[in-house]
């Protein structure tokens, strides 16, 4: 009986280990599968060796890389030999390559990041069930930069607290509350068609730009029960400290001298995104105060009576624990930071490169426009009993979901030792990325995975798939939360817009180019489409 181990030490700077063994030889992985050759295939195509030198405790990086006999396939640049000052390459290439890893490794393979970290990529459905069943934390590697923005917020916090606090907000989230939401929606779409009237038909839109404050407009509405002009005024300071704190902490994150806190705190992007997290944390705070200061002055009854809706604030207020104990105003401000974000990045993301998709197949943006006429009948706003008549409109944002996932990538740092279906082992402590980008185009998974389909996701089709082949919002205990929610918006919003206007590419700029930037945009110039009034 033969048990190999790979990788197995302290990384430096960091008390993890991270190593695979087999359990027995040998595997019980299927014929072709890595396990079945005693081989683990790593990171950028190359071989690792499964070697019995890595038992100290005390390897140095470089030792360990050539104990792991690395060798880089010719063209692939290994993410260590990235820009000057930066972890990883530039623009998405390594999500992209991911795709053509999963061709030949078919589970997982290794990355090195720098000399600093080795995760373990999954991306098949059998894998993520492994990890995703758990609820292991999030990484603090890849997590820990968002805690001076989000606090400890459901993104970001683990244990006992995430399980209380998940508990806590799970009433919000019910359908009886959801209802309203979706007038909510179709009120901040149509000031966004009724601003694209004003334009030039055949005007070439940022679409990105748009689809954000849109969703944004959405969030205030439904969270905080604030209605804005956030998608009229030209600036908008929290809106621009959104963009700013989401484009810094990614740019933190591939900055290595600035993973170093006093390094960045000194530098120009760390004063930057101390400004941008205080203004954020002050508009919360202040509306979190003045809902409060409007709660004593009235008992619940007249508070029912006065509103149309329960927003995620009331929610968080008046939430309570088997204690009767409820939320602090400091994990309430993280909750409402976290849900800001989440809520409406994610969302405007998933949007943008649904119109994407439906601008690059007019057969198939035209079935929706079709389904939306039919069902809204003349009418401008959806509602919630029509939603699920929009089957068509469905199956196409769930496909652009698969070909574009909003968060394209998932890291877990494991508090147990975790066995994979074929048997091999991953230690307690280990970083693994669920590479959800990569498992929705694995093509051991998906048949033609590059193309558009949106009859993937009929009834028929969908029936016997894995249940862990397609997550946009993730899977497990730690789903995200408002995942109904923010697919009740992405139908409302496709279903008004198509009504209206349609969608062509704008063929004088190169074919966006997805980059995960927290959650996935467009490499510059961006996503661009033409818009033209169906009444022109």
């Amino acid at each position: 009986m033969l048990r190999s181990q790979l990788e197995k030490g302290a990384l430096p700077g960091s008390s993890r280990t991270i190593f695979l063994h087999f359990r027995a030889w040998p595997p019980r992985g299927p014929v072709g599968h890595p396990a079945a050759t005693g081989l683990f295939w790593g990171p950028v195509g190359t071989r690792q060796k499964f070697s019995s030198d890595l038992n100290s405790t005390r390897a140095p990086r470089t030792k360990r890389r050539r104990d792991l006999n690395v060798r880089t396939p010719r063209g692939t640049p290994p993410v260590a030999g990235s820009p000057p000052g930066q972890l990883g390459p530039e623009g998405g290439e390594l999500m992209l390559k991911g795709v053509g890893w999963a061709d030949d490794y078919k589970y997982a393979h290794l990355i090195h990041i720098g000399p600093f970290l080795t995760t373990c990529a999954v991306y098949h459905p059998d894998y993520v069930r492994a990890v995703m069943a758990r609820s292991d934390k999030k990484d603090e590697f890849a997590y820990g930069f968002l805690r001076p923005w989000l606090g400890d917020g459901l993104l970001t916090t683990a244990g006992p607290k995430w399980f209380r606090n998940r508990r806590l907000l799970t009433p919000g989230f019910h359908f009886e509350i959801l209802k309203p939401y979706v007038r909510l929606f179709s009120e901040s779409t149509n000031v966004m068609l009724s601003n694209w009237e004003d334009l030039t038909a055949g005007s070439s839109i940022d679409v990105f730009h748009h689809m954000g404050l849109m969703t944004l407009d959405s969030m205030l509405k439904c969270a905080l029960s604030q209605h804005t002009d956030c998608q009229t005024r030209k600036t908008n300071d929290y809106i621009a400290a959104v963009y700013d704190l989401a484009d810094l902490t990614m740019k933190r994150g591939r900055t290595i001298s600035h993973r170093i806190d006093l390094i960045y705190a000194m530098s120009s992007d760390g004063r930057k995104y101390r400004k941008a997290c205080k203004l954020v944390h002050e508009y919360a705070e202040r509306i979190i105060a003045e809902r409060k200061e409007a709660l004593m002055q009235r008992d619940g009854e007249e508070r029912a009576n006065r509103k149309k809706y329960l927003d995620f604030l009331d929610i968080l207020l008046e939430a309570k624990d088997e204690d009767g104990n409820g939320l602090t105003d400091a994990e309430i401000r993280d909750e409402v930071d976290t849900f800001m974000f989440e809520g409406h990045d994610t969302t405007a993301s998933g949007l943008s490169w649904t119109l994407h998709c439906l601008a690059r197949h007019p057969g198939h943006q035209e079935k929706c426009r079709k389904e939306a006429q039919e069902v809204l009948k003349g009418r401008t706003e959806v509602t919630w009993d029509l939603l699920p008549s929009l089957k068509y409109i469905t199956m196409s944002v769930k496909e652009a979901l698969r070909l574009f996932p909003p968060v394209p990538m998932i890291f877990r740092q494991l508090e147990s030792p975790l066995t994979f279906p074929d048997g091999r082992i991953i230690a307690k402590g280990a970083s693994v990325n669920i590479s959800t980008h990569t498992l929705h185009h694995n093509s051991h998974v998906w048949e033609n995975h590059t193309e558009y389909d949106p009859l993937r996701f009929s009834p028929e089709n969908s029936k016997d798939r894995h249940p862990y082949a397609f997550i946009p919002f993730a899977a497990g205990p730690r789903n995200c939360i408002g995942q109904h929610f923010a697919m009740n918006e992405l139908k409302t919003a496709v279903a008004l817009i198509l009504r209206r206007f349609s969608l062509t590419p704008d063929d004088t700029l190169p074919e966006p180019i997805p980059v995960p930037k927290l959650i996935l945009r467009a490499k510059k110039p961006g996503l661009f489409l033409k818009i033209k009034p169906l009444s022109a």
